[in-house]
């Protein structure tokens, strides 16, 4: 701590610069070119101040604090340089733009010292709105290289450049026009430009927002906090919140611009009801607006005659990883208290539900053990199955910048995906053998002595079994099923091992898998091995895919598990629940997302409630699964757009209100419990999801489902669920998300877990699986091998990301294949392909790409045309059931060109 004199008054600071002391005394020293977010460069010079023993004034941005310093932010002198700073950058700025907007901070300044735009004429090559989201003039730019610094030190794109010098500095974009650059759209550099020469479009468009509300990005579990400007009743803007712990006042372009879903055309705004043919076949009628009362009452009539005739067990309901934490809830509720069943689950089982099995076999608790902040102190980082630039920008940006400040980095991709460009080390893994990978960089740790013998000593249990098993697997025996050279695989096991603290990352490349779970339990041993848990920069983290996938899971959205995620086997959970609900609870586990079809194959399921959930576009075997379904005597599809799944085999359809015009909380990949608001009222008449679960529980006779307000729910959920009961509504718009476990209003919450035991008891075990062999192997009518995940512009089905400018970035998925490949199969870019699987067949146009290796392929699944999902198979992982969807042999067939003539 230093003391210093600032304006005549004694203030002690711990600031490194004496922007940051005099800021904290309550100073009001202008700047332009500085920004909290940014590396200081003391360029602008607006920030002077007067040092005591000095002649000339400094800039406070870049000068050292020093104790005993006497500081002096305002006399004469300095409000003349300032204003004489003020004037030279607007000597050729444009008066249009302050006219425009007079509220943009390089304006304001101008009228807080009297300066004026002295006439410049704009240079229209200058302007450039060739990019759907932001709008570009170069004549606004005052060269403050805000713009430069951003996209360099937070987004890591460099897309930014500078040329010339002097007054003839020209900041200009890497490629000819904005839209054909290298920009990821994520809008930062619009975010730090104080003059409006980088502007959003709506901005410009539409106005300023005139009320703003704090709340959460729809999309990815990073848990992005955003402010959502409203005007006029409507969206009109998004920025990122400069507060958000899991952000830090960063956004993707999904989070920042993808919001035109919310007030789209196409969003179902009324309950509908549609008759099926009394026969297999007969197909369905037309779609028909109902009042809520109608549909309400028919889905009751038909559950309560379900139940009446066949059974509570024949009625199903699958919940939403886009839902809120009390919606989720709710949905539970209505399955375990009004049927008595455990017929419940989420769209966690297509992505992480390995990951919260594994995990909680090896620590006892599946989820995350650490947060993102630990990326910041990190040394190591293995980063597994996640193309986190694309799939989880934000985060895989704060990784890129981790390696730039040294951190060493490991990516073991099938893909030379974004990260593995920079990386340290890239494993080309043969999709699906992730259990030898992780087995063989252990085997090579305990061969080499590089384990951590305290840890292992101390807090692990079942060592000298596990490293008997590890011979087996050393990198040379198992080459052959990795497809890794043994040397890279020994390296990277010895920077995993020696570069502590190390950390992890997997995303669904681990968890589609047949051994998604065991996978997992493979990648934890290596944590346990190594000492890499529990302490600050490492743990194992996964990345989830949708924005509350962590929490619908554990609020009970799962035919295992009770809120909180304990066991229904576990009697003392099913004794409080009992006493909580005022019913008896079966012990029988209930059906699971994907048991639905067998269900429905053998005639034991008749009635399917999915909210926000679509199993036609989402679900693995989807030829089988349509054909199954369709033939259920009822099928309610509640979501925000009439999807894949309504229009394939729904007979009720009740419209959805989007987060934006809701409350509640959303639970992110780190643990974090975060608030979202109601910024905008909802389309027509769409509801919150609880609201006609709990309608229908009304109608059906059910008690307990009269709640007023999300809050309520919530309030229940914390009297049942110890690790989140101090996460009060109160607490969070006080202190923002908040990490459970946090069992009262007065703890923190817990950023690290397995810090002094682990959950399952003072020691972790080791698990032994065996890799097994690779389900569908190339052969000679399917040579090659699919590989399917996210693309940056589009999210899973395109519900949303489809009905925004999103689309104009990337309007389509494509087959990518390397060039090698496409050589020998005389295919060009752009040509249309049949692929065919021994499951179905789809269709996409190719793409020429050397991220992927031979013999493989790679498509996204955004587009529900493309019908990608029809392809696979019905593998799945061998614990939970989660669809393979990262494996699948298939051949390609070049279609004709459009005109007739053949593709060249």
């Amino acid at each position: 701590m230093k003391r210093v004199t600032v304006d005549g008054r004694p203030v002690e600071s711990d600031g490194a610069t004496i922007l940051e002391a005099v800021r904290a005394a309550g100073a009001d020293v202008p700047t332009i070119c500085q920004h909290d977010r940014l590396s200081n460069s003391g360029a602008c010079r607006m920030c002077l101040v007067h040092l005591d023993g000095r002649g000339a004034p400094v800039a406070a941005c870049v000068t050292a604090l020093a104790d005993g310093m006497t500081i002096v932010t305002e006399d004469a002198k300095l409000e003349s340089a300032r204003k004489f700073v003020m004037e030279m950058h607007a000597h050729r700025y444009p008066g249009s733009a302050v006219t425009a907007d007079p509220t943009a901070t390089f304006h304001t300044m101008m009228a807080r010292y009297g300066v004026s735009a002295n006439g410049y004429v704009p240079d229209p090559s200058l302007v450039d709105d060739s990019h759907p989201y932001l709008h570009v003039d170069m004549n606004q730019c005052i060269a403050c290289m805000r713009c430069v610094r951003v996209c360099d030190e937070i987004q890591g794109e460099s897309v930014w450049k500078v040329a010339q010098r002097g007054w003839r500095t020209l900041v200009h974009p890497d490629g000819p026009s904005m839209l054909d650059s290298s920009c990821v759209s994520c809008g930062a550099c619009a975010d730090v430009c104080p003059t409006g020469a980088i502007l959003d479009r709506t901005v410009l468009e539409q106005g300023r927002p005139t009320e703003w509300t704090k709340t959460i990005c729809a999309y990815c579990g990073v848990g992005c906090e955003i402010m959502a400007g409203v005007k006029d009743g409507k969206l009109v803007q998004i920025l990122p919140s400069s507060d958000g712990a899991s952000n830090l006042g960063h956004t993707c372009v999904k989070g920042r611009y993808a919001w035109g879903f919310v007030q789209s055309d196409a969003r179902a705004r009324y309950p509908m009801v549609r008759e099926r043919g009394t026969r297999p076949g007969d197909g369905y009628g037309e779609w028909k607006r109902v009042t809520w009362n109608e549909a309400l009452q028919h889905i009751a009539d038909t559950i309560a005659k379900t139940v009446r005739e066949r059974g509570a067990d024949k009625v199903m309901m699958l919940s939403s990883a886009r839902g809120t934490n009390e919606e989720n809830y709710v949905a539970q509720k209505f399955v375990r208290k009004g049927l008595g069943t455990h017929n419940i689950d989420c769209c966690a089982r297509v992505c992480h539900a390995p990951t919260a099995a594994a995990m909680r076999m090896s620590f006892g608790t599946g989820a995350a053990t650490g947060a993102f902040e630990d990326i910041d102190v990190t040394q190591t980082i293995l980063i597994s199955g996640s193309n986190a630039l694309e799939a989880h920008p934000v985060v895989g940006s704060r990784l890129r910048k981790a390696v730039r400040r040294g951190a060493k980095l490991i990516v073991i991709d099938p893909r030379k995906v974004g990260l593995a460009q920079i990386a340290d080390l890239h494993l080309p893994i043969t999709p699906g053998a992730n259990v030898a990978m992780f087995h063989s960089m252990a085997a090579v740790i305990v061969e080499e002595g590089l384990q951590d013998d305290a840890f292992i000593g101390e807090r692990t249990e079942g060592y000298p079994a596990y490293a008997e098993f590890l011979k087996g697997y050393l990198p040379e025996k198992v080459a052959r099923m990795t497809g890794v050279p043994p040397e890279l695989v020994r390296q990277a096991a010895r920077m995993y091992a020696t570069g502590s603290p190390s950390i992890s990352f997997h995303g669904l490349g681990l968890t589609e898998n047949v051994q998604g779970t065991e996978g997992i339990v493979a990648l934890s041993n290596l944590a346990l091995l190594t000492g890499n848990v529990g302490k600050p920069g490492a743990g194992i983290n996964p990345l989830r895919g949708q924005n509350n996938v962590q929490g619908s899971a554990h609020m009970g959205c799962d035919p295992n598990y009770f809120t909180g995620y304990t066991p229904i086997s576990n009697e003392k959970a099913r004794v409080q629940f009992e006493s909580l609900y005022g019913v008896k609870l079966p012990e029988k586990r209930g059906l699971d997302a994907v048991q639905i079809v067998e269900a429905a194959e053998a005639g034991n399921l008749d009635v399917l409630w999915a909210i926000g959930y679509d199993i036609m576009q989402s679900h693995a075997d989807i030829v089988r699964t349509q054909r199954v379904l369709e033939n259920l005597p009822m099928e309610v599809v509640q979501d925000l757009f009439m999807n894949e799944t309504a229009r394939a085999i729904g007979t009720v359809f009740l419209p959805a209100a989007a987060s934006f015009e809701k409350d509640g909380t959303f639970m992110n990949s780190e643990r974090r419990v975060q608030r979202i608001r109601k910024a905008v009222e909802p389309q027509g008449e769409a509801v919150a999801d609880w609201v006609p679960v709990c309608e229908v529980a009304k109608l059906l006779g059910f008690e307990g489902f009269e709640y007023t307000s999300a809050e309520e729910i919530w309030n229940e959920v914390r009297s049942v669920w110890p690790a989140g009961a101090g996460i009060s509504y109160p607490k969070m718009d006080r202190e923002g998300g908040i990490q459970w476990p946090c069992p009262d209003e007065s703890h923190p919450g817990t950023v690290r877990l397995h810090t002094d035991t682990f959950t399952l008891g003072d020691r972790a075990p080791f698990h032994c699986p065996e890799q097994h062999e690779l389900q569908e192997p190339p052969t000679k009518e399917f040579p090659l091998l699919l590989v399917t995940g996210r693309t940056l512009y589009a999210y899973n089905a395109g519900t949303m990301t489809d009905r925004t400018r999103n689309f104009d970035l990337r309007p389509i998925d494509t087959l990518d294949l390397h060039p090698d490949d496409a050589d020998r199969l005389d295919i060009t870019d752009g040509d249309e392909l049949r692929i065919v699987s021994a499951w179905g067949e789809a269709q996409l146009p190719a793409r020429r790409d050397t991220r992927v290796k031979r013999g493989e392929v790679f498509a996204t699944f955004h587009t529900p045309a493309a019908h990608v999902n029809r392809l696979l198979g019905p593998h799945r992982d061998n614990k939970v059931n989660t669809p393979a969807y990262k494996r699948t042999a298939v051949r390609l067939e070049k279609l004709p060109r459009a005109n007739g003539a053949a593709a060249s």
